[in-house]
């Protein structure tokens, strides 16, 4: 990535830093907690992750869905683990 602007490269390196921080504390959290569930998996299985938000229209309420894959004992324990620790 090129940047030739000082507050977008300081920009772009305060992001890199969040991101490997991220990556740092899911990974002690992930340890912490004896999963058997990798950095690489546990991003697999984030981008597995589908929300669906409405309002319904009878009633006006505010809904949440987790739509659920194949892949969903996994992504139930990684959820239990980071809500665990949130």
């Amino acid at each position: 990535m090129y940047h030739r602007l000082f507050n977008r490269i300081e920009a772009h390196v305060c992001i890199c830093f969040v991101a490997y921080t991220i990556m740092l504390e899911l990974e002690r959290i992930l340890k912490t907690a004896g999963s058997k569930i990798s950095l690489d998996r546990a991003r697999f299985l984030a981008e597995k992750i589908y929300q669906i938000d409405y309002v319904n229209p009878y009633d006006n309420k505010r809904k949440s869905v987790l739509l659920y894959t194949k892949e969903q004992p996994e992504v139930a324990e990684l959820l239990d683990i980071i809500s665990a620790n949130c």
